[in-house]
């Protein structure tokens, strides 16, 4: 098969890398970070950058547009990108960064260096960048994208323009996979739209890569065939949950819990990450969502320390079920 045909054939492409934004005015949701970051492109006067947020939010979509932006089809020659979470050590940034920083270059001030998941970097590895970034300021720009801002140390901080990306919102989730199944062609129902948009939670990367899963299973991408697709429980379940074990019916709600652990087959950190988004849903009094936004940040931890799910899940539920008692 020949690589037009590949490329029209259903499913030989990542739909996340087919229909990545290439300009930062394509990049939806975060328009103040773009038109920021637009400024420092026009005014050629780009500084170094650190980027935090969560997956599947523009940052490194972001990181490619500008260079893209600023060096147009020699972008690839003067775009260094390297995933600090595969290599930790600080011979990376010694070796690497050096090398690609020193390397010869023509008819631009400067190459850019693009670290991902710099937060992922041990101390002293970040130490090493901070002398690197110091050594060679004047040839080469670094552009540093973390999850977490307060794991970058300092010194690194306050050489870079900070720029906090936000989950993505709901309206900008919901345009990007309506011109998604227009351009594939796929029918795409109201309640299905608001299921991706549901399971993303902030996350464009995941919304289309589920709206892309969905569309195998059928022509019509519906609420059923999205939450199948993505293993997420619906926000009712959910919601039906707690309020059984509220209500002190532990049993119908352990069964629920049952249910969604062993047939839909989630995990126990999903379940408590779609918990704390159904809290303000559930209508109880504030003073009850308190004391379940704490119970569930309790079970969280344990889970994260490697308790069992299911125990600790169960006895969040009924924890609930003996304040009724």
């Amino acid at each position: 098969m020949s690589d037009a045909d590949a490329t029209g054939a259903t499913g030989r492409e990542i739909w996340i890398e087919k229909y990545r934004p290439q300009t930062l005015d394509d990049i939806k949701g975060q328009a103040d970070i773009v038109e920021r970051l637009q400024s420092y492109i026009d005014q050629h006067d780009l500084p170094h950058l650190l980027f935090s947020g969560g997956a599947g939010i523009g940052k490194t979509t972001a990181a490619t547009a500008i260079a893209r932006q600023v060096y147009g089809d020699d972008w690839q020659g003067n775009f260094l990108e390297l995933n600090a979470s595969d290599q930790r050590g600080i011979d990376v940034v010694r070796d690497r960064i050096k090398n690609f920083a020193r390397a010869s270059f023509g008819g631009y001030d400067y190459r850019i260096i693009f670290l991902d998941e710099a937060d992922s970097l041990t101390d002293a590895a970040q130490s090493a960048l901070r002398r690197t970034m110091e050594q060679f300021s004047d040839n080469t720009r670094f552009i540093l994208s973390c999850n977490y801002s307060s794991k970058i140390i300092d010194p690194i901080q306050s050489r870079c323009a900070v720029f906090r990306f936000s989950p993505l919102s709901d309206e900008a989730i919901a345009a990007q996979v309506d011109e998604i199944a227009a351009i594939e062609d796929i029918e795409l129902t109201d309640d299905g739209r608001e299921a991706l948009v549901y399971a993303a939670g902030g996350d464009m990367r995941r919304a289309i890569n589920s709206l892309q899963a969905a569309a195998t299973t059928g022509e019509i991408v519906d609420e059923e065939a999205v939450y199948l697709i993505t293993s997420t429980a619906r926000p009712e379940e959910i919601e039906a949950m707690i309020t059984d074990a509220i209500n002190g019916d532990f049993a119908k709600s352990r069964a629920t819990l049952d249910t969604l652990l062993t047939d839909t087959g989630m995990a126990g950190g999903d379940i408590i990450d779609q918990l704390h988004r159904s809290v303000w849903d559930l209508g109880i009094d504030e003073r009850a969502a308190v004391r379940l936004l704490e119970r569930i940040g309790e079970a969280d931890y344990r889970i994260t320390e490697g308790a069992n799910e299911q125990v600790q899940l169960e006895a969040l539920l009924a924890s609930l079920a003996l304040d009724d008692s």
